[in-house]
């Protein structure tokens, strides 16, 4: 069973920056292999697609957060990041990552709350 396990949230002020990690277990799923990316869901709200970096490293984002968040992966370490800046109050949601065309199932994801 895969099992997608997101860190690195927290509470921050707005103007702050956080990164996120995500990591698989399991062997029957590689991020390696697989374009990645990151969602965020806030109450009420529907869970959207913010970041994705295919296998080879290309990068695409959602107008929203362009300029201030940057997808990355470490392929060596199986691992993908968010790194997170200018925070605002907006940008508070529950974190998620998963392959966008390979979906897993979610993992719990990682509470990240900006303050004003």
């Amino acid at each position: 069973q895969v099992q997608l396990v997101e860190s690195g949230g927290g509470l921050v002020q707005a103007g702050g920056s956080l990164r996120l990690s995500c990591a698989a277990s399991g062997s029957a799923f590689s991020i390696r292999g697989n374009t990645m990316g990151w969602y965020r869901k806030a109450p009420g709200k529907q869970r959207d697609l913010v970041a994705r970096i295919t296998a080879g490293g290309r990068t695409n984002y959602a107008d929203s957060v362009a300029a201030r968040f940057t997808i990355s992966r470490n392929n060596a370490k199986n691992i993908v990041y968010l790194q997170m800046n200018n925070l605002t109050p907006e940008d508070t949601a529950v974190y998620y990552c998963n392959a966008p065309f390979n979906l897993r199932p979610w993992g719990q994801g990682t509470q990240v709350t900006v303050s004003s």
